[in-house]
């Protein structure tokens, strides 16, 4: 593999880091700014809107910008949200540092995947993506724990100085190791013409519903093995990172099972992930079957994103920058719905338990799309097989006509 796609892991490293260690330092934040733990989780929404706003509001900007030359921007932006964290002397100056960090969060996994998928052999692509989207994996085996014990010790300041420097390496890795990229070459018009296809919108979908399942089951991990399977809360930590370790499997299995056959291997991943968390709902009640379910949930939870990411790029080959990042979007929007119904339902007085059914049912939704998708790909083979043959056909009816030596009618 293209030794560029290790700046662009580094990349997706830092930016999970942030995305996701603010939970750990909650606390620590809450007693520093002076508000409550619950406003403070708020930062977590926050962000996550962000990517939602910024993911597609980005790309647009950038759409005549060397992609190269976007990456770059999108890290310095990037590091600029973070400082700005990292100096917050109030809860709405960190609240803002936080949605312009996020806004960069969209569009350089976006951008990024096109880039990733442009430095390899077709027959690679998703293996690319999935290197690229390690950094993630990563992120949440050693950035998300080793950030919340620095926050601890030193202060939740210091956890967002440490993200600052890991995003300065992946800056200068950017400047020097990934190749230079053209602009995408393409109008807004051209991009937003992507989302005329009803296969580009179903494989959207299918990441919202699909990955979001996941997630609805997620967010309330930590109540769920506690209060439910009688966990000390000590274990939280070690418990997530056997989730993160599951996550860095699936993501590698995933992403060579997306190059062999793409939609098969999205619908057996699916599956498994909507049978998991249905099975977590029982599983849970035991400690020994709640952690090995964890890992699966992590293996299969992530196997999904290689795939997904690919399916969009295949389906939006002509303008693909966009629906890229609001693919990334989508990812992210899914978190948001699926942990809302998840609270929803532990609200309702349904249990920890719920969540996870919940998730199930979202993922099931989202096989559903692909395989609705998977059944229009195989109506556009056939029309796509005949089109050649009926343009030879026309062809050979006129040669005759202009042939030497033949008299015209």
């Amino acid at each position: 593999m293209p030794i560029a796609l290790l700046a662009l892991a580094i990349g997706a490293f830092a930016i999970g880091t942030t995305e996701f260690v603010i939970a750990g330092v909650l606390p620590e934040v809450a007693g520093d700014l002076g508000v409550s733990v619950p406003t403070a989780g708020i930062l977590v929404t926050g962000y996550a809107l962000g990517v939602v706003v910024g993911a597609p509001l980005l790309t647009v900007i950038g759409t005549r910008l060397p992609r190269k030359a976007m990456l770059v921007l999108l890290m310095v932006i990037f590091l600029a949200g973070n400082v700005l964290c990292a100096l917050a002397p109030t809860y709405a100056a960190l609240m803002a540092g936080r949605v312009v960090a996020s806004f960069t969060h969209g569009a350089f996994f976006g951008i990024g995947s096109v880039v990733a998928a442009g430095l390899v052999p077709a027959h690679r692509k998703a293996a690319a993506i999935a290197l690229m989207f390690t950094g993630m994996t990563l992120a949440n085996v050693m950035g998300v724990p080793g950030g919340t014990a620095l926050g601890q010790a030193f202060g939740w300041r210091a956890t967002f100085w440490a993200v600052v420097a890991i995003g300065v390496v992946a800056l200068i890795g950017v400047v020097a190791l990934v190749p230079a990229q053209p602009a995408t070459g393409s109008s807004l018009r051209q991009e937003l013409t992507a989302f005329t296809s009803v296969r580009v919108w179903l494989a959207v979908g299918t990441t919202m519903l699909g990955w979001g399942g996941l997630f609805a089951s997620f967010t309330y991990i930590a109540p769920i093995v506690t209060q439910v399977a009688g966990y000390p809360a000590s274990a939280v930590t070690w418990l997530l990172v056997l989730f993160g370790i599951g996550l860095c499997v699936g993501n590698h299995l995933g992403g060579r099972a997306a190059d062999r056959a793409l939609l098969p291997s999205t619908y057996v991943i699916l599956s498994g992930l909507a049978l998991l968390l249905f099975a977590f709902t029982f599983t849970a009640h035991g400690r020994i079957p709640a952690a090995v379910t964890i890992v699966l949930l992590g293996g299969f939870g992530f196997a999904t994103v290689a795939p997904l990411q690919t399916r969009v790029l295949d389906t939006a080959k002509a303008a693909p920058t966009l629906a890229s990042t609001a693919n990334i979007a989508a990812f992210n929007l899914g978190n948001a719905i699926a942990a809302w119904l998840g609270g929803l339902a532990i609200d309702a007085g349904l249990g920890y338990t719920a969540p996870n059914w919940i998730g199930a049912l979202m993922t099931s939704g989202g096989l559903g799309l692909a395989l609705v998708s998977g059944f229009l790909d195989r109506r556009r083979a056939p029309r796509a097989a005949r089109q050649p043959a009926q343009a030879a056909t026309a062809k050979a009816e006129v040669l005759p006509l202009s042939t030497p030596g033949r008299a015209r009618p």
